[in-house]
């Protein structure tokens, strides 16, 4: 539950500070007092998406700041998972909003994101506002309080996982049917291609060899003379380059014994004399072997036009991409030979999951239909006390099923249309809810599915905004204590009211009101004295001009 709130230049809000307590409690101000400004400040605090202009004018910054008491509802393992640091009596929520619309968000001073606040706000407070109310014209808001009471989390997680394998399978078998059916229409084309890339005898490598030997044959007669060149120079003759190296090592090897210190130049002319003889000997090899044979250039050049072609007509660069392409085509002709075979499978794979996701589904199915009994009978006791003698509630639960085949439709949900039914008056037949129900009507079916959510969900903080309105005298006493009930659960409930008989029941009483000052309107917020409740409460019943009967009534009601 939030046991302080802390709020700095916000709105019209210079400081607030504000403890706030267990059990009941109520907020009254007149119409424009700024309410809705505190109340928009704590939805800060819940991962709601901030606007700069909530900061207050002139006010480089402002701040919103909540401690919460978390000692009784078993959340450390939000922080275990998000790695926060976890005080379950003094859990800290923290929003910064710059002037400049740059938004900060901590958890126990540890920056997090926006929607890890959000995750957290959820299970912190649920603040229900007048516009929750339109949240009973929807199927989902139904269905889901359905689950709530019939606390079939763990089925539902489970049957969304198989529901999730069996919308794959369906994706994967419609893919399969879009390829297998373009690639049947492509056949006699992708054939083609295959034959093309076939004949071309394509290896990995290969367009750098070709280039290779198409330069060598170009150049034939030029390399062969210039080999036959350098192996004349080197080997032919008496003066060619390795007799004269054995000329010029004879007389050195005879002074070898008397002048020690040409040893390693005899040596180093001995080992150039082998090197270039063995030079030589290749040199003489290469030119008797290179010949110049214009078949064969002509079969290079062929094989890389070839080459060339495909890679200009494919966009590919190298004859490995080229290769790829073959294999590539080859397994589409494979998927079209064996395309009936690999959709039975596909087939049989999806009827699984849709079996194994339905098997789920209609225990789901089950569990709702109980739990839609509980909550008709507990909706009926719940709304007579309410002003509606005559009210009936009907919670039905219908199987979505396919026009054409009547087989029940998965949906992420399950196979279930979930849809409340009303009436509040006699010989009236049951009709939707938000069909037919007035406002102060649906402001009390609210109140009582909220009442009856709490009781299974353990939510520390509930803030009703104005649920009361359109209801007045013993009716909103009846509400106020279905209200001061859910506060006495080990959870904190606020409400947001203009009833007097409302704003007797709390536990504690804030008044939030706004003062004219030179800098401009403020807002306040204050816990009320007793006297000053019975002040306030006087007013609410009387207006501005406070009779001794209004506060006779202040006091009754305070008792």
């Amino acid at each position: 539950m939030i046991t302080h709130l802390h709020i700095q230049n916000y709105a019209l809000i210079d400081r607030l500070d504000m403890e706030f307590h267990e059990g009941f409690s109520v907020i009254t101000g007149e119409t424009g007092a700024g309410k809705s400004i505190i109340l928009g400040a704590i939805s800060l605090l819940l991962g709601q998406r901030a606007d700069s202009k909530a900061v207050k004018n002139g006010a480089a910054r402002c701040t919103i700041e909540a401690h919460f008491d978390l000692s009784r509802y078993g959340m450390a393992q939000f922080f275990a998972d998000n790695d926060i640091d976890y005080d379950a009596f003094d859990c800290i929520l923290r929003r910064e909003l710059s002037a400049t619309g740059k938004s900060r968000a901590f958890i126990n001073d540890t920056p997090v994101s926006l929607a890890q606040m959000k995750l957290l706000g959820q299970q912190l407070v649920d603040i229900h506002s007048q516009h929750q109310n339109l949240l009973l014209q929807e199927e989902d808001f139904q269905l889901n309080v359905v689950d709530v009471i019939a606390d079939d989390r763990k089925l539902l997680d489970q049957y969304k996982q198989k529901y999730n394998e069996y919308r794959q399978a369906e994706r994967q078998l419609a893919d399969m049917k879009a390829v297998i059916e373009k690639a049947a229409n492509d056949e006699d084309f992708l054939r083609f291609q295959l034959n093309e890339l076939t004949e071309a005898h394509l290896e990995e490598g290969m367009q750098e060899q070709l280039e290779q030997e198409a330069a060598l044959l170009s150049h034939a007669e030029d390399i062969k003379s210039a080999l036959f060149e350098a192996d004349s120079l080197l080997s032919n003759g008496d003066h060619s380059i390795i007799e004269m190296l054995k000329s010029a090592t004879r007389p050195l090897s005879r002074i070898a014994d008397v002048y020690p210190d040409i040893r390693e130049a005899v040596e180093r002319l001995e080992s150039a004399h082998v090197e270039i003889k063995d030079i030589a000997r290749e040199i003489g090899s290469d030119a008797s072997r290179i010949d110049f044979d214009p078949q064969r250039l002509e079969a290079v050049n062929t094989q890389l036009d070839t080459i060339y072609s495909l890679q200009k007509k494919h966009h590919v660069d190298t004859v490995e991409a080229l290769i790829a392409l073959h294999n590539d085509i080859q397994q589409q002709l494979r998927q079209i030979e064996g395309g009936d075979e690999s959709l039975a499978a596909q087939e049989k794979l999806v009827r699984e999951t849709y079996e194994n996701s339905l098997a789920l589904a209609k225990k789901l199915s089950a569990e709702r239909q109980k739990a839609a009994k509980r909550i008709e009978q507990e909706m009926q006791q719940r709304l007579v006390p309410l002003g509606m003698p005559n009210v009936q509630f009907k919670v039905e639960v219908n199987t979505l099923a396919d026009k054409i085949s009547q087989h029940p439709t998965l949906t992420p949900t399950g196979i279930d249309a979930v849809e409340y039914l009303f009436t509040a008056n006699v010989g009236s037949a049951l009709q939707p809810v938000s069909q037919i129900a007035s406002g102060g009507e649906i402001a009390r079916v609210m109140l009582a599915l909220k009442a009856m959510i709490s009781g299974t969900v353990k939510l520390p903080t509930i803030i009703f905004d104005e649920i009361d309105t359109g209801v007045s005298g013993k009716i909103a006493e009846k509400m106020g204590h279905i209200m001061k009930e859910m506060g006495q659960q080990e959870r904190q409930v606020l409400s947001i009211t203009h009833l007097p008989q409302i704003a007797a029941l709390g536990t504690t009483h804030y008044k939030v009101y706004k003062e004219d000052t030179k800098e401009g309107t403020k807002t306040y917020m204050r816990l009320l004295t007793h006297d000053e409740r019975i002040t306030e409460i006087a007013q609410m019943l009387s207006g501005s001009d406070i009779t001794e009967a209004a506060i006779s009534n202040a006091k009754e009601l305070l008792k």
